[in-house]
């Protein structure tokens, strides 16, 4: 029988079968390449309001350099110790992609190419992180991280103050300060973790306009101040790869990016040097958050079938891939920072982001900007590269107002 013929046997039978109409079921998409596009107008979308969106993200290009290696030259390059020790890529125009009930209903600029996407890395970091909680690895996120975390070999001037000197055996929670720090403390970025790893001490990253404070400042307590800092988030991802005992990498692909069908173009990056002896091979430690090259490079498709399965709160075409309770987690605000949950959830709260968007949305955000706006009320899910942050509240609303009756609160 032509596989025409049956395909249409198949869904005359849906519709007799099921009550409603089809774009009230789920769609997933199938593995790369295969996903289906809809007229925006068959979903009851406004078609001028969805070009609305796509001009407004458009016009709304970054001004940076898309020679991105150049660009972090230009600007976190600038930092003490800022040089880069990870990949580059020169980025594609401004590009993205609207899904809407799964199916892809806008799409422009360049949404195959591959490139860095600095701290949406971040996401996929803490998804390592909640697999290793559902599988009992992490027996809860408000454990210690000391206990979990075996003695390391690292190179001179890394580890904890005083502890700094010569490639040995190196244990990264030993301070009086650092001992105190559980798993939702690096998740949420309120460690305050002091030290030094693969040659960027934390101090580094970002440093205040008070030189003299760098290196001697009084410690926060774990859990009381947060800080976007990019040393304890490849601190985290070192910890995550020693309690899985295989690279990061690895463990994505095989309970996250092969089941929702990823493109096999993504690459997860570390530095030149994050090597680690583990187990009697050498792995390379994941940058968690690109901030000197590396991490996640990806594609835009790539990207939104992610926002996809955080849409659906780790499901994807019937079999969990995440708990449930883990993205709960995730996408709860922080009592330090109400607008963030775990790296790198960015958080509606009190519509903080998207005045006129649900309260329960988040948003995987990375420089650049490189942004995955995920709206579970409204099925809704847009991905956004190489964007002013403006201009991409601009999008959000534009598609939000194509809808008939969006959720807005």
């Amino acid at each position: 029988m032509p596989r025409a013929l049956l395909k249409l046997i198949v869904l005359s039978f849906l519709l007799i079968g099921i009550p409603g109409n089809l774009s009230s079921q789920t769609y997933w998409p199938g593995s790369h390449p295969n996903w289906d596009r809809r007229d925006p107008a068959e979903l009851g979308l406004n078609p001028a309001k969805i070009q609305e969106a796509v001009e407004a993200a458009v016009a709304g290009e970054s001004n940076s350099p898309r020679d991105l290696s150049f660009n972090h030259r230009m600007t976190f390059g600038r930092e003490p110790f800022g040089e880069p020790i990870g990949p580059f890529t020169t980025r594609a125009p401004q590009t993205g992609l609207i899904v809407y009930k799964g199916y892809i209903v806008a799409e422009w600029g360049d949404p195959m190419k591959v490139d860095n996407t600095f701290s949406v890395s971040k996401s996929f970091l803490s998804t390592t992180v909640g697999l290793a909680y559902d599988k009992g690895i992490i027996s809860s996120v408000h454990d210690l991280v000391r206990p979990y975390v075996a003695p390391i070999v690292l190179d001179h001037g890394d580890g904890e103050p005083g502890d700094q000197d010569g490639r040995r055996a190196k244990l990264l929670f030993e301070s009086e300060h650092n001992r105190k720090i559980t798993w939702d403390h690096l998740l949420r970025q309120t460690s305050d973790w002091e030290g030094t790893l693969w040659g960027k001490p934390e101090w580094a990253d970002r440093p205040s306009d008070e030189p003299l404070s760098w290196k001697n400042r009084p410690r926060f307590d774990p859990g009381t101040a947060y800080e976007y800092n990019d040393t304890r988030v490849n601190l985290l991802a070192l910890a995550t790869t020693s309690v899985w005992r295989r690279p990061l990498p690895e463990v994505l692909r095989e309970h996250v990016m092969d089941p929702i069908g990823a493109s096999p173009t993504w690459r997860w990056h570390g530095y030149d040097n994050s090597w680690i002896t583990l187990d009697g091979r050498s792995v390379q430690a994941v940058s968690g958050g690109g901030h000197w090259g590396g991490g996640m490079l990806l594609s835009a498709f790539d990207q939104a079938r992610f926002g996809l399965l955080t849409m659906h709160k780790g499901m994807w075409n019937g079999k969990s891939l995440i708990s449930e309770e883990w993205i709960g987690m995730a996408s709860t605000p922080g009592g330090v920072n109400q607008g963030y949950g775990f790296m790198n959830f960015s958080l509606n709260t009190d519509r903080g982001r998207y005045s006129e968007a649900p309260e329960y949305t988040w948003t995987h955000t990375g420089a650049g900007s490189n942004l995955i706006y995920v709206d579970p009320a409204n099925e809704l899910v847009i991905v956004a590269r190489w964007i002013r942050g403006r201009a991409f509240t601009d999008v959000v609303h534009a598609v939000l107002d194509s809808m008939e009756n969006p959720v807005r609160n």
